[in-house]
C-alpha cells in the first residue's frame, strides 16, 4: 500500500503597502516566482495611487485596512488569513524574494516559530547609517532586557508559523509592529533562528514611509511600555531605587543639620525627601504585585499559543 504524499503546507505572503504602486508589482512578482504555490495578499492602507490596481494586475489578492498605520494592517492580515506558514515583507521591493525559501525550509525542518531576514546591504542609499546605528541602539535595548537572541528587530521580512501568528496580540499601530513581533517571540521563549538577507535599495518613484525620529521615538516608547508591561519588577524597582537615592541626596544634608543643631532650616526639603521614600516604597510595592500579575498574563498568553499546533505536527501527527 502506498502512503499518501505529505500535503505541501499552505503559505501566505503578507504584504502591507502605503503609495507603493512603482514597488509592488516587483515585490508580487518576486514572490510569486520564488514561492510558486504561495497566496500573495496585498493590503492597501489608504493608499493615494495606484497601489493596489498594479498589485491585483500582477496577481495578488488585494484587500484594504482603512485604519492607517502599518501596525492596524498587519493585525488585520494576521486576524483575517489562514494559512500554515505567513511570510511578512514590505512593499518596497527592498528584500529578496529569493531568501524566503529557505527561510520557510529553515522554519519547518527546524520547527521554528520566527525566521527574521537579517539586512544585509553594502549601498548607503538602501539602509542609511542613521537607520542602522538606530536599530542598533534600539535592538540592543530589547537583547539587554527581554533576551539576547536577535540582531535586527527592526526588520520587515519575517517567516512565522500559525500558532505564532494567531497568538500575537498585535497591539501596535505604526511601524512599531516589529519591536511587538521581537518581544512577543522572547517573552514566550519561542524557537527562533535569523538568516542574512540581501537588503536593496528602493526601485525609482518609490519613496520611505519611515519618518526617521518620531517613528523612531515612537519605537522608543513602545519598548519602554514593553518593558513596564512585561517586567514590571525590573522597572518599578529602578524607579523606587531612583526615588531613593534622590530622597538619600536631598535628606542626608538635613539630616546632618539636624544632628549638629536639633533644628530642621529646610522643612520643604525635609518633606519632600521624606515624600520621595514613601514613593520608593510604594514603587517597590507595586512592583511585587505587578510582577505577580505579568507571570499570570505570560502563563495565558504560553496556553493560547499552545492551543495552536506547531509547524512539525502536521509531520508527526
Amino acid at each position: 500500500m502506498t502512503l499518501a504524499a505529505e500535503p505541501a503546507p499552505r503559505i501566505a505572503v503578507l504584504v502591507p503597502c502605503y503609495n507603493e504602486a512603482a514597488a509592488i508589482a516587483g515585490v508580487v512578482a518576486g514572490f510569486r516566482a520564488a514561492l510558486p504555490g504561495a497566496m500573495v495578499f496585498v493590503y492597501d492602507n489608504n493608499s493615494r495611487d495606484a497601489t493596489a490596481r498594479i498589485a491585483a494586475e500582477a496577481g495578488a489578492v488585494v484587500r484594504t485596512e482603512t485604519l492607517q498605520g502599518k501596525g492596524h494592517v498587519v493585525r488585520r492580515m494576521f486576524a483575517d488569513i489562514e494559512a500554515d506558514l505567513y511570510v511578512l515583507v514590505d512593499g518596497d521591493d527592498t528584500y529578496d524574494p529569493s531568501a524566503a525559501p529557505e527561510m520557510v525550509r529553515r522554519l519547518i525542518a527546524d520547527g521554528l516559530d520566527m525566521v527574521t531576514g537579517v539586512r544585509v546591504s553594502e549601498a548607503a542609499e538602501a539602509y542609511r547609517p542613521g537607520h542602522r546605528l538606530g536599530n542598533r541602539v534600539l535592538t540592543g535595548m530589547v537583547r539587554a532586557v527581554f533576551g539576547d537572541r536577535v540582531s535586527d528587530m527592526l526588520s520587515g521580512y519575517r517567516v512565522f508559523s500559525r500558532r505564532f501568528v494567531k497568538s500575537f496580540p498585535a497591539l501596535a499601530m505604526g511601524f512599531e509592529i516589529e519591536t511587538e513581533l521581537t518581544v512577543h517571540a522572547l517573552e514566550l521563549r519561542m524557537p527562533l533562528a535569523e538568516i542574512s538577507t540581501r537588503y536593496g535599495a528602493r526601485p525609482a518613484g518609490s519613496a520611505s514611509k519611515l519618518r526617521t525620529y518620531v517613528d523612531g521615538a515612537r519605537i522608543l516608547r513602545t519598548i519602554l511600555m514593553l518593558v513596564k508591561e512585561e517586567r514590571p519588577l525590573q522597572f518599578f524597582s529602578l524607579c523606587g531605587l531612583g526615588f531613593f537615592l534622590l530622597a538619600l541626596v536631598l535628606g542626608l544634608p538635613v539630616v546632618a543639620t539636624y544632628f549638629q543643631t536639633g533644628l530642621v532650616p529646610r522643612l520643604p526639603t525635609a518633606v519632600l525627601a521624606s515624600g520621595l521614600v514613601l514613593l520608593a516604597f510604594i514603587s517597590v510595592s507595586l512592583a511585587l504585585i505587578l510582577d505577580s500579575v505579568a507571570h499570570g498574563r505570560r502563563e495565558l498568553k504560553r496556553l493560547m499559543y499552545l492551543a495552536v499546533p506547531g509547524v512539525q505536527a502536521r509531520h508527526d501527527g
